[in-house]
């Protein structure tokens, strides 16, 4: 071969497998080249004769995005140096080794990057103004929680693999007195949902209204996170789901039949970008979190029970009931959710002053606007916690849902009559996230705010109320309220109780518990309370169906006693009157007599469904026979008609298993034998989902370890 013969590029191996271990994407397959940003890959060229450093002139060309250029940064143009260094937001060579023919290098991208799908050229200087130009190959660069320069590094490897390796995890549901865990696969390593990821960037409207521009910011972890909350729900565009608070699924798949992201995400791009139908807060957020972590945002989902939704900004929400204690309906649009869910994306907050990084809530269910677009966030968690409801994005809101007031309401012929309660704490309880590497749950309700009742909780309250209101406390009788001080203690106390666990299909039994207060009885006579009790099933809006239930109690209790009631609900009266989330709210309002005041008490509970059983009868191996064994046993007293299972979960089995099981009778009970091969090694998670007419959700999961195939 002719040593000076003009040099020309022959082949390339991308090297993809050994680039992928070690930029932790291996999950993701070997047939693309999948890399994080700041972060060096090594590829090796094949020329035509051996390459010459002194004399040979290459430069390297990355282009992402439509019409790249360096001005927008979605062309990066550096060329092969012998001596440059990596630096954290430039695009360089280093550590090359020549052997023949060949040019081992090693590529670092900038930490700063735009993500996206990339286009890696080479560009040969022959002399005199010559030159030839050969594709290298295509990449796909994502954020980089493990690299110090990026905006998302997270430095703990434990934390890594939780919030970016890990493909499944779970939803808090119920209420803030029965909390449940709901498995979720995330499923972000699945075939395919990369590809998707990118699709929604690529179809939200700031894309679709200026392409090189949206390709531009992707560099920046915050806006990306506001285009995907904004993408999820399809509020503004062709988003991933449509969300639906009604009783009507017919038309689609209802919110609580869901058990992962990966169908969900792959209906959508499969019908051209048409809206999934139908998501509620725990289906939006779990898929956001498939994307993020996909993306390579470390990134949890978090549960915020009794979540208040102040639209007027006044940190107050009003609840109202008549004298029947039924709870009624309000023209106004706040509300207190029984529980929403949200996501927390990790990052540093540039745009912000010093001191707010780390996790930020992003809520991709369209509850309101943010900056024109259903979006809410990133809102700086500490932020929330110290009241600084000024600070980008969307903070006030946040502050909101965890920290509002809530005032109840005796209402008489359209009027508001008494104040029944005005409960400081009964808003952002028990906020909840899955603990790391652990099936367990976690309460992170201190990162959010102060303890309730505290000085602190009840100065950063103050705060964030003069800065939402303004100083002059205009239109507002909040804070008139909060200076008027506490209200008289009421001369008995009330309290309910429930005797068992509540089951759906079984009468409900209830404990009325009275303690008279001594110091607050103005006389020694025995007092007498009329109480009128209610039972309304609970939309999960924080709304009410009309009455299912009433009934009234007439009671004596000597000052300085207590006693005891039992109230029963039948099954009778609630069978058909539910929402599928079975929530019931039991309200009773007792009037004092002689005095006129009156007392509130409250009891919510979800019905427990039949629990199923998840057993495997050996060791997990990749591409051995796996045995699952899954059983349900009707324990109601009335018939499950139309039984489905639906089994899923990333690294075990592709896609969803589902099977018909017709009815199945009291008493009875259905064993599934299945047989598996597992596809991926490391942890995984088998959930499984029954439903039925009479209740849609009756889930399970089983974490399963799966070992690598040994080799003979």
């Amino acid at each position: 071969m002719d040593p000076v013969a003009d040099l020309e590029l022959r082949s390339v191996d991308l090297q993809t497998p050994k680039n992928n271990k070690d930029h932790h994407t291996q999950e993701m397959g070997v047939k693309h080249l999948i890399l994080r940003r700041g972060q060096a890959f090594n590829i090796r060229l094949n020329f035509n004769r051996p390459f010459q450093p002194r004399k040979d002139h290459i430069t390297f060309v990355a282009e992402t995005g439509p019409k790249p250029t360096e001005l927008l940064g979605t062309q990066a143009i550096f060329s092969f140096n012998q001596t440059q260094t990596q630096h954290g937001n430039v695009w360089s060579t280093s550590d090359f080794i020549l052997d023949s023919n060949s040019l081992q290098v090693s590529i670092f991208s900038s930490a700063s990057a735009v993500i996206g799908h990339y286009m890696l050229k080479l560009e040969i200087s022959q002399g005199q103004g010559h030159s030839a130009t050969y594709p290298v190959g295509a990449f796909i660069l994502l954020f980089n929680p493990w690299s110090p320069e990026d905006d998302v590094y997270l430095p703990s490897e434990i934390l890594l693999q939780e919030y970016i390796m890990s493909d499944y995890g779970f939803v808090y549901k119920g209420n803030k007195s029965a909390i449940t865990s709901w498995p979720w696969n995330y499923g972000q390593f699945e075939e395919g949902i990369l590809d998707i990821c990118f699709e929604i960037l690529n179809k939200s409207l700031y894309f679709l209204m200026n392409p090189s521009k949206d390709c531009s910011q992707r560099n920046n972890v915050v806006y990306v996170c506001r285009v995907v909350s904004a993408m999820i729900n399809s509020n503004d565009d062709n988003g991933v789901l449509q969300g639906n608070w009604g009783e009507d699924y017919s038309t689609g798949i209802s919110p609580l039949e869901w058990n992962g992201s990966v169908a969900i995400l792959r209906q959508w791009s499969a019908s051209g970008g048409q809206p999934v139908k139908y998501g509620q807060c725990w289906v939006f957020a779990s898929v956001m979190c498939t994307v993020m972590r996909c993306l390579g945002v470390p990134t949890r989902v978090v549960s915020n029970f009794r979540s208040a939704h102040s639209m007027d900004g006044n940190l107050t929400i009003d609840t109202y009931y008549d004298q029947n204690a039924e709870m009624l309906p309000t023209q106004k649009p706040d509300k207190v959710w029984n529980f929403h869910v949200w996501n927390e994306c990790w990052m540093i907050r540039n745009d912000l002053p010093p001191g707010y990084n780390g996790w930020q809530v992003l809520d991709p269910t369209p509850q309101q606007t943010s900056s024109g677009m259903f979006c809410c966030g990133p809102a700086s968690v500490r932020a929330v916690r110290e009241g600084d409801v000024h600070l980008d994005y969307d903070t006030s809101l946040v502050f909101a849902e965890v920290n509002a007031d809530e005032v109840i309401w005796l209402l008489e012929k359209g009027q508001a009559q008494e104040i029944l309660a005005h409960d400081t704490s009964s808003i952002g309880k028990e906020i909840s996230t899955k603990m790391v590497a652990s099936d367990h749950r976690q309460d992170i309700t201190n990162s959010y705010k102060y303890p309730e009742g505290s000085p602190e909780e009840r100065s950063v309250f103050m705060k964030a109320s003069r800065t939402l209101l303004g100083p002059q406390r205009a239109s507002s009788s909040l804070l008139d309220l909060l200076g008027s001080g506490e209200f008289e203690d009421p001369p008995v106390r009330l309290q309910l109780h429930l005797a068992r666990t509540p089951e759906w299909g079984q009468d409900v039994l209830f404990i009325l518990h009275v303690q008279t207060v001594p110091d607050r009885a103005h006389t020694q006579a025995p007092i007498r309370l009329l109480v009128h009790f209610c039972a309304q099933a609970l939309l999960h809006g924080g709304g009410a169906r009309p009455p299912l239930w009433r009934q009234m109690v007439d009671l004596n209790v000597d000052v300085g006693k207590e006693i005891q009631s039992l109230l029963l609900l039948p099954y009778s009266n609630y069978r058909e009157k539910l929402t599928d989330e079975k929530q019931i709210r039991v309200s009773g309002i007792a009037k004092v007599e002689g005095t006129g005041r009156n007392i509130l008490v409250l009891k919510d509970f979800c019905l427990q469904p039949p629990r199923l059983t998840i057993e495997v009868s050996e060791k997990a191996v990749v591409g051995k026979i796996l045995r699952v064994h899954i059983t349900l046993t009707n324990t109601l007293t009335v018939a499950l008609a139309n039984c489905v299972m639906v089994l899923e979960g990333s690294g075990l089995l592709s896609g969803q298993i589902s099977e018909n099981f017709g009815t199945l009778s009291p008493g009875h009970t259905i064993k599934v034998h299945l047989e598996l091969y597992p596809i991926k090694a490391g942890p995984r998670q088998l959930q499984v989902l029954i439903s039925s007419n009479e209740v849609k959700e009756i889930k399970g999961y089983k974490r399963i370890f799966v070992a690598e195939a040994t080799t003979s």
